[in-house]
């Protein structure tokens, strides 16, 4: 259970951190054209993408639960994910994993915030300094709460919705 204390310190971390930039919108009377020009050849797209390329999700979280020399069947029971969903994760490279999904696993690994934003990374999310959501997930990241249960109460606490389709 947490405390009042944390809730408080939650906040204070919440408004101190949170980056609301106001975005001006300009119309431009330009007419850009969005095409790929032609002195660019398929081949060097394929390049760029090959040596740019990143691990997969799938990657980075397998060896993430090899480094913490657990079962796979030990994080997604503490993530609260389905025994099917976890297969389709690890036996489907096309399947896009949902961010509360892959927050979950992070949470059940008990990663740091750098480890947290690598595996959000490989699966096209980030942490975001300008929504209250993620900045409840980065305080418990920093604060070591990594209990699913303790993590939807912080995120309650901001009236923020939990993270789906997780047992508490």
């Amino acid at each position: 259970m947490l405390d009042e204390k944390f809730f408080l310190e939650m906040q204070k971390y919440v408004e101190d951190h949170i980056d609301i930039t106001p975005v001006d919108v300009c119309e431009s009377s330009e007419k850009v054209d969005y095409s790929i020009h032609k002195e660019i050849e398929i081949v060097e797209l394929e390049d760029f993408i090959e040596d740019n390329r990143k691990p997969t999700l799938k990657e980075v979280l397998f060896n993430l639960i090899d480094e913490k020399d657990t079962s796979d069947a030990y994080i997604y029971k503490k993530a609260g994910i389905d025994r099917r969903h976890f297969s389709k994760i690890r036996s489907n490279p096309e399947y896009q994993v949902g961010k509360n999904t892959v927050i979950a696993l992070a949470l059940a690994l008990e990663l740091n915030k750098e480890k947290t934003d690598k595996l959000l990374s490989s699966a096209g999310y980030s942490l975001s300094e300008s929504d209250t959501y993620d900045l409840v997930i980065q305080f418990c990241i920093e604060k070591k709460v990594f209990n699913i249960y303790d993590v939807n109460q912080a995120l309650d606490y901001f009236s923020l919705k939990p993270l789906t389709g997780l047992h508490s």
